[in-house]
This record gives structure tokens, sequence and C-alpha cells, in this order.
């Protein structure tokens, strides 16, 4: 008994394994089934075993090949996301009657995908947390028989690109909030987009998103309907934004870099420009310059466009050559984000900044790390503490130092959180701008 026993069971193992190979494949059903029928050998015989393992491979035979015809499997991924900002990923399935097809997204670094899989089709989450450009694999998908017995293993829909942009959600909402004068700075409401001209242009009917400043009460009594002054806007400013591309902006905020937060800021930036019908431009730099987009009208989705992949390198950055980029264009407003670290890391920025100002309006922002303020802010709990808010002192001096230094040479300095930050280049824009600074 005992030998055409195992003869059996290797004939099942066998088989199992030679129906497992790709792309056809047997479920764990197939499996079981298998080895139930070897075992008949050891109440009956093995005769019984072979005509009952014959059985389950016909079986498994007629679910392949009903099971074998491709279903048709279609992606619908974005082709553009927003870091943080989550989008739809839909796969649809149309399968044979009878069939039953889970579909799986594979996932890549940087990119989440919630839920993965499913059976029937696909609706989930796609988040991506790095800017940049990602690859999304093909769609994997398994077909499985009427039966239960044999399933199909295939890739459907291809690679799909994915570029990855800057948080361009909160870029626009500062922009409409500038738009409709509702724009906070520190705390304060600013009414009307900054940088309004004075020069009376037509009466117009009132609009909801209208200032009361405009609301012309004469012309309001006369027509018995409220009517809003339109006024000309000034226009034809330029704003240059210098992105700092270099080893210090390569310094991690939780899940972000300061490269990150220095984008968010651009994006808002050239937005609001937009706006107000100013020109805005970029100039992304390390040792050279990366990225170069002169000033234009209507410039913000090509600023978007420019530098949304940009990386950090792990070289000092050469301020002299990217100022040297715009130095003798028209007079603009100049915004330099970078790591204000200390002396002796800014000393290239601290030569070069008095040769900008003297044409241009000049602003340098960079971030302030939540990180440092934590352990200043936190009472001491042990000896290591002390050691780690005296160093956390020494560089908020240092970073003290290098802002004096770079106002005295003529420079507007300010140092905002990751979140903060594009409001607070924003608000240094509008009020440039609205003292006629440009």
């Amino acid at each position: 008994m005992s030998g055409p026993l195992l003869l059996v069971l290797l004939a099942g193992t066998a088989a199992i394994l030679a129906l497992s190979a790709a792309p056809l494949g047997a479920t764990r059903r197939a499996g079981l089934l298998l080895v139930a029928a070897s075992l008949l050998a050891l109440p009956t015989s093995a005769t019984v075993a072979a005509s009952g393992t014959a059985v389950v491979l016909v079986a498994f035979a007629a679910d392949a090949v009903a099971a074998r015809r491709r279903p048709s499997v279609e992606r619908r991924v974005p082709p553009i996301l927003a870091r943080g900002v989550a989008g739809r990923l839909g796969v649809t399935v149309d399968a044979p009657p009878g069939v039953t097809v889970r579909v799986r997204q594979p996932q890549v670094p940087d990119v989440a995908v919630v839920p993965p899989e499913a059976t029937g089709g696909l609706d989930a989450r796609i988040v991506a947390s790095r800017r940049g450009r990602h690859t999304i694999p093909a769609v994997a998908s398994r077909s499985r028989g009427p039966l239960g017995l044999a399933c199909w293993y295939r890739s459907a829909a291809g690679p799909a690109d994915l570029l990855v942009y800057p948080d361009l959600p909160a870029a626009r909402r500062i922009a409409r909030d500038v738009r409709r004068g509702r724009f906070r700075s520190e705390g304060r409401v600013t009414r009307g987009p900054l940088g309004l001209g004075t020069d009376f242009e037509t009466i117009r009917d009132y609009q909801p998103d209208d200032d009361v400043r405009r609301i012309n009460w004469r012309a309001t009594q006369r027509t018995g309907r409220p009517m809003s002054n339109e006024y000309r806007v000034e226009q034809d400013r330029d704003v240059m934004c210098l992105v700092d591309c270099g080893r210090l902006m390569r310094a991690p905020l939780g899940t972000l870099t300061r490269l990150d937060a220095a984008l968010d800021a651009v994006c808002a930036v050239a937005y609001v420009a937009d706006e107000v019908g100013d020109r805005c431009g970029v100039v992304a730099f390390d040792d050279a310059v990366r990225r170069h987009l002169p000033a234009r009208r209507g410039g913000g989705d090509g600023v978007v466009t420019a530098v949304f992949d940009l990386e950090p390198s792990a070289v000092d950055s050469d301020y002299e050559l990217a100022f040297r980029t715009v130095g003798g264009s028209k007079r603009a407003l100049v915004l330099v984000l970078t790591d204000l670290l200390d002396e002796a890391a800014a000393s290239a920025l601290l030569d070069a900044v008095p040769v900008l100002a003297r044409r241009h309006a000049v602003v340098v922002a960079g971030v302030r790390d939540p990180g440092i303020g934590r352990i200043v802010s936190t009472p001491p709990d042990d000896p290591s503490d002390v050691f780690d808010m005296i160093a956390a002192l020494d560089v908020l001096a240092a970073r003290d130092r290098v802002a004096a230094e770079l106002e005295r040479a003529g420079a507007t300095v300010i140092e905002a959180p990751p979140g903060d930050l594009p409001a607070a280049c924003v608000a240094a824009y509008l009020s440039a701008k609205a003292r006629a600074r440009l």
C-alpha cells in the first residue's frame, strides 16, 4: 500500500507545482482537492486515489479554459497631484461571466494607494508625500475560474507617469484671499490687494467679493442699486524668486525638506503675482544655475512647472552666480529662499547681497525649524536637555546675527515655520509693492 500511495502523492505534488507556473496558477482549493484525492489511497486503493486525482486535474483544466480569456482592465490615475493632497485612482474590470477578477495596484516609494487591491474593480485614494516625477506600475490582475480551481495572473494598463507638484491648493487659497481682500498677515486682515492703483477707471455694479471701500455711495443712491468704483491696478512689476538648491536645503523638517517649504512659498508668490498683474520668474541654483525662467506676466503655472521636480544637491551654493543672473535686469523684487544657518555658511550670501540691493528690492526668506523652538521652550528634565537647549540657543543666536548683517546690507529678512512661510513671503511681496519699492 505504501508504494502506490507514495507514487500518487508524488504525482499530485508534481501536478500542483507544474500548474502553479505563471501565468497559470492553481488555487488553494485545487491543492486541497489534490491532497484529498491522494489520501483516498489510505482507506481504499491507489486506483481510486488516481481516479480522484484525474477528476481534479480535468476540472482544473476546464476551469483554466473558462478563465483564459483576458479581462478588460482600465485604470484612471490623475496625471498630476499636489504633495499631500489625495486623488482618486480607479480600476474598472470587464470579465467573462462566472470569472472573478481581483486587481492590485503595486505601490512605489513616497506614493500610497489605499486600499491597494480589491475584487471586481478598485476605487482607491492615492497620496504622494514627495514632489517630483513618479512612475505608477501596471495593474496586476488575477482571474479565477467559475470552479475556483485555476487562476491566470496578468498585468494590465501599463505604467503611468505621475507628476507631484508642491502644495498648490494652499498657494491658490492665498492668491484667492488676496484677490478678495481677505489675506491675513500676522493676524491682521488686509483689505483689498495691496498695490491697488489710485487712478479711477469706471463705475460698475457691486459684486459680492468687492471691498466695502470701493462702494460709490452717490452712484448707489442715484441708481437705487449698489455700485462700486473700479480702479486701475498697478502692473508691470517684476518678481524674481531665487531658490537655493544646495546642501543646506536638504535639512529635514518632519516629512519635508527646507527645499519643499521654499517651493511652496515660490508657488504662492507666483500665483499672487498673477492676481495683481505683475510678472514673475524663477532662478534655481546650487553651484550652477539649474533652472532659469525669465519674469513674464501670467507666469505662475510656468514657474510651478519649472521647479516642481527640483531636488537638493550635496554642494555649496554659488550666490554670486545666481545674483549675476538677475542683477542686470530691470528693478524687481528679488526673493531669495535659502537657509540662514550661521555666519560661516552664509558668508557668500552676505558678500553678494549688498551688490544686488543697490538695484533691486531684496527679501531673504528662510524656514524656522519648529524642533529648535520646542527645545528652547520646553523646560529641561535632565542634564542632557540642558545641553540641547544651549546648542539650540547658539543656533538661534547665529541666525539672528546673520539676519542683522543682511538687513544692514539692505535686505529684508523673514523667517517662518514651514506652513507659514508662503504667507510670510506673500506679505513681504505685497508690502514692498504697497510701499512702491518695486
